[in-house]
């Protein structure tokens, strides 16, 4: 190795042993705002209820209603306002373009696992037909719609 390409090289560790305190610093402040950022936006127990704008409901909506409380409720509580068993459904990560309708009736018909919420799996509904769940959405779509919760397209 050269005389010369040694100076270049101790040059090159000396620059970074000196700028080695800002680029620490740097990273400390970087994961400390992604950390921020994610107890902001991610969904989380302490935030499994909200509270709800209830609308006056369509027949359909009406039916999913009764359904909802009779099968659902215990879990995603009044109004699909969440508890301490189920995550709120008035919630946008349930939004249609993240969440469509047929996650809905796939979830009551196969259960889904854990994915957003510290809950648990959720069972399957065996008990409700393919209308009531139909009308459950129903429900679930035009709670969402009064508490502005719209469709957005999902990005990954």
């Amino acid at each position: 190795m050269t005389q010369k390409s040694n100076r270049k090289r101790t040059g090159t560790a000396v620059r970074l042993r000196q700028r080695l305190p800002a680029i620490l610093v740097t990273g400390v402040f970087i994961v400390g705002l992604a950390g921020f950022v994610w107890g902001v936006l991610a969904p989380s127990s302490r935030d499994a209820t909200v509270d709800v704008i209830v609308p006056k409901f369509s027949a359909i909506a009406a039916a999913g209603k009764t359904a909802f409380d009779a099968n659902c409720g215990q879990c995603h509580g009044k109004n699909a306002a969440g508890t301490e068993k189920g995550p709120p459904l008035v919630h946008d990560i349930y939004n249609p373009g993240h969440h469509a309708d047929a996650a809905f009736f796939l979830a009551a018909r196969q259960g889904v696992q854990q994915h957003h919420w510290p809950f648990g799996n959720m069972p399957a509904q065996p008990s409700l037909s393919d209308e009531q769940i139909a009308a459950v959405v129903r429900y679930v779509r035009e709670l969402q719609t009064a508490n502005g919760i719209a469709y957005r397209p999902h990005n990954m």
